[in-house]
């Protein structure tokens, strides 16, 4: 009967002469980890001003919609009432849509810093890990040749 490879012993072999720092990928699930945290703050944070937008912008539309509904003595009146309504709702929507565009401002500069430090940090990880790749093959380099002599 055949005798099987070894798959798993070959495999081991084969890792063991090609080592990984693994404190590497550690580094850089940490960094990862790090960056989603800032950006889910600043999600929810954008999220949570536009909630409180929205619900100012409910209860203020729903206090002047009391006004209309209110009865009226003369017909004039009603008119009247839906003329500033509409007048009100008019300057609701210019300021509420300002503060909408305020909030996005603002999740745009804070990603766009957030990206930019991250960038810089990526930079200096991957000249840190370079310089270490090229200081070990170096040894191993001298370490070869002083053995071959």
């Amino acid at each position: 009967m055949a005798k099987t490879q070894d798959y798993t012993k070959m495999m081991q072999d084969m890792m063991g002469a090609f080592p990984v720092d693994m404190n590497m990928f550690q580094g850089a699930f940490k960094s990862t980890t790090e960056l989603n945290e800032k950006f889910a703050r600043v999600v929810l944070d954008a999220a949570g001003k536009s909630a409180e937008i929205s619900s100012k912008w409910t209860k203020d539309t729903l206090a002047k919609l009391g006004d209309v509904s209110a009865a009226k003595t003369e017909a004039a009146d009603y008119a009247s009432a839906m003329t500033e309504f509409a007048s009100a709702q008019a300057e609701m929507v210019s300021e509420n849509l300002a503060a909408f565009a305020d909030v996005a401002k603002k999740v745009q500069t804070e990603t766009v810093e957030l990206m930019m430090v991250a960038g810089k940090d990526l930079t200096s990880e991957a000249e840190a890990a370079v310089k270490k790749a090229t200081d070990e093959v170096t040894k191993a380099t001298k370490k070869a040749a002083a053995s071959v002599k």
